[in-house]
């Protein structure tokens, strides 16, 4: 088969929805589709997801883009999966759930997070990577025992989604490396379960899956499935990894400095970097990606869902992109007007689950429009905030990739490059997770030479340059967001 014709799928199973993505081997997009998932809200601070809706939406998506006219099964090569983090989901033997998947939104482990934190969790944290808060599995689970959860009582096996997925369609109990971090029951000094999660967690090693690295191949896919699907039995799949970790290397950010930002409705900002660091502040997580590269960073609660709470709560009709106009109409620091933007609780840096949102220094001049900037600037300014614990790991940021649903509006990845002072790269794609999981499957069927190689691979869309003199007065105003900031965490708690 001619190179130029040969194409790749990635399948994405995120948390609003799976899609399956085709490219050519150069990055271009071929054809895409989605399939949405629904999240439950059965009592406050629970959300949950039907594994079997996730299995079903995975399976229709990519049964939807084989059916695109352009899209033909005998061309696909390989298929490569990436999957949202910190899933989980109590199974019988025969692999039926016995529970909802909890995802990482779920806050039900709050108590469980916070007793942790003052008692071994500095210990647990030093080892796995994974700073203490409800959305870790390893906090699920001791939700789970210590409230006598009769699925876990039950159960044989804990997976996340992917895994139960991948169970579904190929028989086997597997995990990769990102995805194990993920549960924060991953020792990355051994890479292997670590006992100490176990012990704690009441979860035997056997319970859990076989851990292998992103490039692990996956064969004998079911008959059905693959009917289903309209691809062969016999092609190869490879497992993959996380989301994040995959965001990075399908937008290029893979090198010391190179920093990728995603920005949807929740947001993280990631660098790769090379062995395992922690931080004594707990400030940022480390998780394995393959056995020499790790990858750094914070996740956020508060994207977009800020910006669509401020929309509701002032009831504006337009769209978000006529919202995200009206900040245009004021000046940077929005009159002195200032947004904590922890209306969803919060991960990184604070990992308060408990945290709430402020505006501070509400005026009787300020109107609409200075709302929507302070919640813009909120919003970047957390982003900031947890790229300098970064830079305290892994170095000075250089470069910044920004991929995500904020990414397409010109004015905040103006103010992303402004309050950083760093230039900010724009993919034309807006599928990095999908493409990184396409390269990875890719360099593990021997078609692509190293992960590195990507970044030749990657259309990218524009370079926004920062306005240093704007990037001066950001600094300042971030100063105070930071020192309030500070001062408010012990109201949270």
């Amino acid at each position: 088969m001619d190179m130029s014709e040969k194409l790749v799928l990635a399948l994405d199973i995120g948390t609003t929805s799976a899609k399956a993505v085709v490219f050519e081997q150069n990055g271009q997009l071929v054809a895409e589709a989605e399939r949405m998932i629904t999240s439950n809200y059965p009592q406050l601070e629970w959300v949950e997801q039907d594994p079997v809706e996730i299995e079903w939406a995975s399976r229709k998506a990519i049964q939807d883009v084989m059916q695109k006219e352009n899209v033909a099964a005998d061309k696909i090569i390989t298929v490569g999966i990436s999957a949202a983090m910190h899933s989980l989901i109590c199974v019988d033997e025969q692999f039926e759930p016995l529970s909802q998947a909890m995802i990482w939104a779920d806050g039900r482990s709050s108590k469980q997070a916070r007793e942790l934190r003052d008692t071994v969790g500095d210990e647990v944290y030093a080892n796995t990577g994974l700073p203490n808060h409800p959305m870790s599995p390893f906090s699920k689970l001791l939700w789970m025992k210590e409230t006598n959860f009769e699925p876990y009582k039950k159960a044989a096996y804990f997976m996340s989604a992917k895994e139960y997925v991948i169970q579904k369609w190929f028989g086997v109990r597997k995990i990769d490396y990102a995805m194990a971090s993920a549960t924060g029951m991953f020792n990355m000094k051994k890479f292997d379960w670590d006992e100490q999660a176990l012990e704690l967690s009441g979860v035997r090693y056997e319970q859990l899956s076989e851990i292998v690295p992103p490039t692990e191949h996956l064969t004998g896919l079911k008959e059905d499935v693959a009917e289903m699907m309209g691809l062969p039995t016999q092609l190869s799949f490879v497992i993959g990894s996380a989301d994040g970790q995959l965001a990075n290397l399908g937008s290029g950010a893979i090198l010391p400095g190179e920093v990728a930002i995603s920005a949807g409705t929740s947001g993280a900002i990631r660098q790769m970097m090379h062995g395992f660091k922690v931080s004594e502040e707990q400030e940022v997580f480390c998780y394995a990606f393959t056995d020499e590269l790790s990858i750094i960073g914070g996740p956020t609660n508060n994207g977009g869902i800020a910006l669509q709470w401020l929309k509701e709560i002032i009831e504006y009709d337009g769209s978000f992109e006529e919202l995200t106009a009206e900040a245009e109409k004021v000046e940077l620091g929005a009159e002195g007007l200032i947004f904590l933007p922890y209306v969803n609780g919060e991960r990184a840096p604070i990992w308060l689950q408990e945290a709430k949102g402020n505006f501070f220094g509400l005026s009787i001049t300020h109107k609409k429009e200075h709302l929507v900037r302070a919640v813009l600037e909120g919003i970047t300014y957390n982003l900031f905030h947890i790229g300098l614990a970064l830079e305290r790991q892994a170095g000075e940021t250089k470069k910044i990739y920004v991929n995500g649903g904020l990414a397409r509006s010109p004015l905040w990845v103006q103010m992303l490059a402004d309050v950083f002072g760093k230039d900010v790269y724009l993919s034309e794609s807006h599928h990095s997770a999908a493409w990184g999981a396409a390269w990875t499957a890719l360099y593990a069927i021997g078609e692509v030479a190293s992960l590195e190689n990507i970044k030749q691979n990657i259309p990218i869309e524009a370079v926004i340059q920062p306005d240093m003199e704007r990037h001066r007065q950001y600094k300042e105003n971030f100063e105070k967001y930071q020192s309030l900031a500070k001062d408010l965490i012990k109201y949270f708690k």
